[in-house]
């Protein structure tokens, strides 16, 4: 039996997604993992043999699943789970995790859910190509993070386009709307903007607009926002010379008591004492 393949990402500067561990293993008959949650999505795709998943739904109950060589499934933040390899036919599988801003969308746009957690492809070339760029991942972790990312990005296109799951028209309506109110939010976030800008900007009313956001995304569209500029703010403490007020002009906050307090909110830190405890030596 191979060694199990496990490596951490070494970067944490990425926002919108990141990549935080992967691997590949060749698990012994019977082998279980749990119960246990996770902090971030958790995908593994079955290369082959055959095990079972039992996992939490969104109210809690918990179902068990059969998942096969060419299927998949993700774990979910906060998720109860535990999965166990079959005694006679145990499974080998590949597994990434990740997390991001964009995450919960992305995952919502391939099907899966805590209600349904099991992959299965619709699109054999395109489930292969997927496959593909998590091995490539797995197997290349002294790659440049900038690289990696790009793997993951593949990764994640191919498990959108190869999934089986087939989007209600209303469904398609929503995700268009929350990707046009994302695109705004990156886009403006510099800027003196408001919840009713950004509804107004997809042409519809507030208060429908807050539903569907935090339906979507998990968060209130001022949660989403805030947590956005405080990321970005992170990365310029991390990354730059700028001084604290430059930041949080940068990000939105012509207030530099303003963005202090939120930025202490969100990190439980003033902006300063952050960087000083993580800043990037040059």
């Amino acid at each position: 039996m191979s060694e199990p393949v496990f490596s951490i990402f070494p970067n944490e500067n990425f926002v919108d997604l990141s990549l935080y561990q992967y691997g590949m293993e060749q698990c012994p008959p019977a082998y279980s993992f749990g119960p246990a949650t996770r902090n971030h999505y958790l995908f593994h795709y079955v290369l082959s043999g055959t095990g079972r998943l039992m996992a939490n739904d969104s109210r809690g109950i918990s179902h068990e699943y059969q998942i096969r060589s060419g299927e998949g499934f993700m774990i979910f933040p906060r998720q109860i789970n535990t999965y166990i390899a079959d005694p006679k036919l145990p499974w080998e599988y590949i597994w990434i995790e990740f997390d991001g801003m964009r995450a919960r969308e992305i995952i919502e746009t391939a099907g899966l859910s805590p209600d349904h957690p099991v992959y299965h492809a619709a699109y054999k070339d395109l489930r292969e190509n997927m496959k593909d760029e998590m091995l490539y991942i797995a197997e290349h972790h002294d790659a440049p993070p900038f690289h990696l990312m790009g793997h993951l990005y593949l990764f994640i296109d191919y498990l959108s386009r190869s999934s089986s799951s087939q989007m209600t028209t209303s469904g398609r309506v929503r995700d268009f709307y929350i990707k046009e109110a994302l695109n705004y939010i990156e886009q403006n976030f510099p800027n003196d903007i408001s919840i009713e800008n950004i509804a107004s900007f997809c042409g519809l009313n507030r208060t429908y607009f807050g539903r569907i956001f935090k339906e979507t995304v998990g968060k209130s569209p001022q949660q989403f926002l805030l947590s956005y500029r405080m990321a970005k703010a992170a990365e310029l403490l991390k990354l730059t010379d700028l001084s604290i007020s430059d930041i949080g002009n940068a990000v939105g906050y012509s207030n530099q008591l303003h963005f202090s307090r939120a930025y202490k909110n969100v990190y439980g830190v003033s902006p300063r004492e952050w960087r000083n405890k993580n800043r990037v030596m040059k």
